[in-house]
């Protein structure tokens, strides 16, 4: 029997103690019955015992404090008496004190597999025995823990060896490149989330302060000293405790503030202060300092802001932040080129725009032939580069907390620059009101100027002539004011008479197409019903009047949970134009379906593993979620967004091949429609009348179809 046999249907992982699995002797016993369960003998107890799963985390993690921290087995002790008044419990392993061998220091906790349910049993036992540090894991995740006092536990980066104190642990110097090495998110294997939900149990849900303010502010400042010490401009990282104490920490945070205030203007007031408590500062500062924020494009941040800004306002109207993989799918399939401008209508976090400025910031650094490194977003960028994310990109958002958090994340992936504006997009008509407000004007004028530099008529906000639009509206909630809906084609019916309140999503599918000049292509989710209901055709109809219909790719349906479980799909399309899109009454449409979920039902993502049943890493040590649209950076199969491109190059679509893109190439493309659930129909078939039955090419076979478009688990009448 292996270990993984023993670990199987557990919430245990070795992911954190592989290197140890050798150094762990399992055998079985014969009897007449059979074989045993699984053995081993206790490097601490001398004696044979039995394996479960979190004895095996126990016994790797008894060899780790021996072979990494120089611990020896006859200073540990197992199953500890922890006395409460007449009840005794068991600290799973505890590290006894050097000089008073009796007296506990470090108290380990392997048996409860969630962190909550760890931390609650290691509050218990370090304030009954005193003992000064502990930590908790499951051989997935680990924390490390120093009891500042009875009511705090402080995170540390890691314990003492055997040979250190903890005092030498936290007054350590540590730069951007010591930080890329010990990064909890890689190291302890925790997401931002789960570190903020950490902090919120600690001290923030007591704190009398608003969270998402706050956390905002120390991630702000985080990001800030770390871009300070990747260029070289400081010695050290600043955002740490190095054992100060909890007012002259603050004050070194503060001064930190202020400094970040000044050249990244136009997120937070002058006068604004953090209002932690010092003691309570000393515990987030202590809970991030290990966080390393910046990597290759910046997605470490977005479940955290999701999480924050869904407690208020965003989940309300509908919104939710749209996973990276999704929006890299969108960007890698609407193939955008240094000279074309992009907008994001309902910007959020800025997904979108940030990571098509990625993807075109790639293709300039390769036609320079310079190396994409792993501190891509930190490090001074090329005056190309900065170039095109101050004149080509531009997201636009109502809601106040997700501009912020966008303009953060844009300012600093344009070094300073950023042309996201606080508007509503669909009440176009009184942007001029909001645009005059000189306090508007303050944070929004630059962006502003740049954006009217795009419109179709210079006196009007109601078209633009963007090149790419890609969008993720929101869905829940009507538009009920009269005044708007007479601005839309689409705020009126199927018979031409103007509706009472029209669906969100439905207006910004004008508004979107009003945003693109003749030619222009756009990329934009929506809820699964506006493909199928046939009371939506009108809406359909009206698409395919103005543009050409390049694709429709279904999202699995746990893509957006655990806030919606509403089925999505993404519409592509490009505005019908002389010379770039001539128009056709007949033409090819590409239609795939995710078939990896990416999450399970709670919204969890799900990771690529290993052979080992291990999380699989890229070459940046980011996680690699599990799906189908697109290779991740070479190490996963091609997908849906590789079989659109070469479907593209066929058709001889405009955008199909930009400077760095190959030619069709038909063999390649055959083999990526082989395994994905993709097919090709002609449009004008697509028109379906029920006494109409027809054949399509799905794969390399023929399936007959009647009444509507199979399509996945769903059935599609598209137009």
């Amino acid at each position: 029997m292996t270990i993984s046999d023993i670990l199987r249907d557990s919430d245990y992982s070795l992911d954190l103690l592989e290197k140890h699995i050798d150094d762990l002797t399992i055998f079985q016993k014969e009897q007449k019955s059979g074989l045993t369960p699984p053995y081993t003998v206790c490097k601490v107890r001398k004696k044979e015992i039995k394996l479960t799963p979190e004895e095996v985390v126990r016994q790797l993690y008894l060899i780790k404090l021996h072979k990494e921290y120089g611990y020896p087995y006859e200073r540990m002790q197992l199953e500890f008496a922890v006395h409460f008044g007449r009840e005794v419990k068991r600290a799973d392993i505890v590290i006894m004190d050097k000089i008073q061998p009796t007296v506990p220091y470090i108290i380990i906790e392997v048996k409860k597999p969630k962190l909550k349910d760890g931390k609650d049993q290691l509050k218990s036992y370090c304030n009954s025995t005193g003992a000064t540090m502990a930590i908790w894991t499951n051989g997935k995740e680990i924390v490390y823990y120093h009891r500042k006092d009875p009511n705090y536990f402080e995170p540390i980066p890691n314990i003492p060896s055997q040979n250190q104190s903890l005092k030498d642990i936290l007054t350590e110097r540590v730069s951007i490149d010591d930080l890329i090495k010990i990064d909890i998110l890689k190291t302890q294997r925790r997401s931002l989330k789960n570190i903020i939900l950490d902090m919120e149990d600690e001290v923030l849900a007591n704190a009398g302060v608003d969270v998402f303010e706050e956390v905002f502010k120390l991630v702000f400042i985080k990001l800030f000293d770390e871009l300070q010490n990747t260029r070289k401009l400081s010695t050290h990282l600043e955002f740490r405790n190095y054992g100060e104490s909890d007012s002259e920490l603050k004050v070194k945070i503060e001064e930190i503030f202020a400094k970040a205030k000044k050249q990244w203007g136009g997120i937070f007031n002058d006068d604004e202060k953090i209002r932690l408590t010092p003691s309570h500062l000393s515990v987030c500062v202590s809970s991030l300092q290990d966080v390393k924020l910046f990597n290759s494009n910046l997605d470490v941040i977005d479940d955290a802001f999701e999480y924050l800004v869904n407690k208020t306002s965003k989940g309300e109207k509908g919104q939710y932040f749209t996973p990276r993989y999704v929006i890299d799918m969108c960007v890698k399939m609407l193939n955008p080129q240094e000279e074309e401008t992009m907008i994001d209508t309902a910007s959020g976090s800025c997904g979108f725009p940030i990571h098509t400025v990625f993807e075109v910031w790639r293709k300039i650094y390769k036609d320079l032939g310079i190396e994409e490194s792993h501190l891509f977003t930190a490090e001074k960028k090329h005056e190309r580069a900065l170039e095109y994310v101050r004149e080509k990109v531009f997201g636009i958002d109502f809601d106040d907390k997700s501009v912020r958090v966008s303009r953060m994340l844009n300012i600093i992936a344009g070094d300073g620059h950023t042309n996201v504006l606080n508007l509503n997009s669909l009440d176009f008509s009184r942007w001029e009101e909001t645009t005059k407000d000189e306090s508007w004007q303050d944070i929004y004028f630059d962006g502003w100027r740049r954006l009217k530099k795009l419109r179709s008529d210079k006196n009007s906000d109601k078209s633009y002539e963007f090149d790419i639009v890609m969008a993720n509206p929101p869905f829940a909630g009507d538009i009920k004011e009269s005044r708007i809906l007479h601005q839309y084609e689409l705020g009126k019916n199927a018979s031409g008479k103007f509706q009472t309140k029209v669906g969100r999503d439905i207006l910004f599918i004008e508004r979107n197409l009003e945003m693109l000049k003749s030619g222009g292509r756009m990329a934009v989710v929506l809820p699964q019903g506006r493909f199928n209901n046939s009371s939506d055709k009108y809406i359909r109809d009206f698409i395919a009047t103005k543009c050409r219909i390049l694709a429709v790719v279904g999202l699995h349906g746990n893509v957006f949970k655990p806030h919606t479980g509403t089925k999505t799909s993404v519409l592509f399309v490009q505005k019908w134009d002389e010379k770039l899109c001539p128009k056709k009454d007949d033409y090819p449409i590409f239609f795939a379906t995710m078939q990896k979920s990416s999450k399970d039902n709670s919204g969890d993502k799900i990771y690529v593993k290993n052979s080992d049943g291990s999380n699989r890493l890229d070459s940046h040590d980011h996680l690699i979620v599990e799906h189908d649209l697109y290779n991740h950076d070479g190490i996963t199969q091609d997908g849906i967004a590789e079989a659109f491109l070469e479907f593209a190059k066929k058709e001889g679509l405009s955008f199909a091949s930009g400077k760095c893109e190959s030619p069709f190439d038909e063999a390649k493309y055959k083999a990526l429609l082989d395994g994905l659930e993709v097919i090709e129909i002609n449009f004008s078939e697509v028109l379906i009348d029920k006494n109409i039955r027809f054949e399509a090419e799905f794969y390399n076979s023929k399936i007959g179809l009647s009444d509507n478009f199979l399509y996945g688990d769903d059935i599609i009448d598209f137009v």
